[in-house]
């Protein structure tokens, strides 16, 4: 995982693994994983030379023929987008419906609101509805802070690949069921 990925696991009150979301120990090493890490063989994919996975990183860093290979896959990724990114609305970062402070994910706004604007009764629209197919943008919400704590204390795509084509019940069942069948 990369860090920020790793920090945004990290970030509640109870730190959650990054594939599970198992909650995780403080301070435990996954030693079985070292281990696996340290005896598995690869081979580098630009100077076909084998050595082991623990040696992959400090090897592609130095590894000129790795550099390409790298290189002519981004030029493959990035010569023609498959599509215009403009005609898709942002659902990984939202702004506060309350004060002019922006880039919150789920999490994080949920965290704000909750820290900054627990008091506020000024009727807002939920900028996560809002983003979402069936969300309905100019619905202000009576109760946005009871709202948040009922509808987004976990995002979707936490337990579920988000269908944003399909109607909001059909999201929670996936989710309530793939949340059950995890147990």
């Amino acid at each position: 995982f990369c860090t920020p990925c790793l920090q945004e696991c990290l970030k509640p009150k109870k730190p959650v693994c990054g594939v599970c979301r198992s909650t995780l120990s403080p301070g435990s090493r996954a030693l079985d994983l070292e281990k696996q890490i340290e005896t598995t063989e690869t081979t580098c994919n630009g100077c076909n030379k084998k050595m082991y996975l623990s040696k992959m990183r400090s090897h592609a860093a130095s590894c000129s023929k790795y550099q390409n290979y790298i290189m002519e896959g981004v030029k493959a990724v990035t010569k023609e987008p498959l599509h215009n990114t403009r005609n898709f609305p942002n659902r990984f970062t939202f702004p506060c419906p309350y004060c002019s402070e922006k880039n919150f994910d789920q999490e994080g706004l949920v965290e704000h609101c909750k820290t900054l604007h627990s008091m506020d009764a000024k009727q807002v629209v939920c900028p996560i509805c809002a983003s979402m197919p069936w969300g309905d943008p100019n619905y202000r919400s009576a109760n946005f802070m009871e709202h948040l704590q009922r509808r987004h204390r976990f995002s979707y795509d936490t337990f579920v690949v988000c269908d944003y084509d399909a109607d909001e019940d059909d999201m929670m069942a996936q989710v309530l069921m793939r949340s059950l069948r995890d147990k």
